[in-house]
């Protein structure tokens, strides 16, 4: 079956049998995060999500708890000590990963540093989730994906290697969330290369305007914001991470980057909204991220 735009994650996933499966997914406590933590406990899979605030996710997952096993871990992706303390946790159970879902993040927010000394959007949307993707690596086992809740925005910002946290450049709150995703898009591109000879494939999506929590504010800030995009539902948004991870082959997408249900092919035109930037894909490009982030985060992989 062909899936598209308008498609949605539960349409995606169809009558698949996910039981058996294990799935972490961050960021489950609003928008799209909660609806692909609900459609995979649905179709029998035990997802794994973490939140910052747990009493928010546990309200906002009170549907998927009814259709399914969901378990929810306290991590802060901003914090590289939350981010070691819930691998750490995950790990010594020892429980194999099917799939990692890394859909958490924030968007547009004011200049600030975090504990770690990282720019917000960078250290929550990029680090936080090479580290964890990274110190559970031990856990996925041969076709087991990563999938990377990235952007269309890439396409405004290529990463800044030697100014991500804005110390020599204005900062600009789209500017520095547009960098972080085309870092997320750079890093399934790296993950995918060092793990596709053991099976564990990694690809980037874009899960295209969806109506959630933090699109809303935005929107209040911006009001032409409201009329830039055709806006998802929640449910169409979560499509392209469950096709990505579930149902696509996995050398379709592995090292690739996915909208609509599909691999995005390579387009540099800035008057056209669709595509991926080459950038984003570069292979060289990507390496070089992983050297610089290994460095910044003090781990080696």
């Amino acid at each position: 079956m062909q899936f598209g735009p308008t498609s949605m994650a539960e349409e995606v996933l169809g009558g698949r049998d996910l039981r058996g499966k294990r799935v972490l997914v961050t960021g489950v406590s609003s928008g799209v995060g909660v609806e692909t933590a609900r459609v995979l406990a649905a179709r029998g899979a035990t997802v794994i999500g973490t939140a910052r605030d747990l009493t928010k996710a546990a309200s906002a997952l009170r549907s998927a708890r009814s259709e399914g096993e969901v378990e929810l871990v306290a991590l802060d992706l901003s914090s590289l000590a939350s981010v070691r303390a819930c691998a750490d946790a995950l790990v010594a159970r020892g429980r194999r990963l099917d799939a990692i879902i890394a859909n958490a993040g924030v968007m547009a927010v004011p200049f600030a540093l975090t504990a770690d000394g990282f720019e917000t959007h960078f250290a929550t949307n990029y680090f936080g989730h090479f580290l964890l993707v990274n110190r559970l690596a031990g856990l996925l086992g041969a076709g087991s994906r990563v999938v990377m809740v990235a952007s269309a925005g890439h396409r405004g910002a290529d990463v800044s290697l030697d100014d991500s946290g804005f110390a020599r450049t204005p900062y600009h709150p789209l500017v520095a969330y547009r960098r972080s995703k085309t870092a997320d898009i750079l890093f399934a591109v790296a993950f995918d290369r060092r793990n596709k000879g053991r099976g564990v494939r990694a690809t980037a999506i874009h899960p295209s305007a969806v109506l959630t929590e933090t699109t809303r504010k935005l929107i209040e800030a911006q009001p032409s914001a409201a009329s830039a995009f055709t806006w998802k539902t929640v449910a169409q948004g979560a499509a392209t991470s469950v096709w990505a991870g579930f149902v696509a082959p996995a050398s379709e997408v592995g090292g690739r980057y996915c909208e609509d249900c599909r691999v995005a092919e390579v387009n540099d035109d800035e008057a056209v909204g669709f595509g991926v930037r080459g950038y984003a894909l570069d292979p060289e490009r990507a390496e070089a991220l992983w050297l610089a982030s290994v460095k910044l985060v003090g781990e080696r992989f």
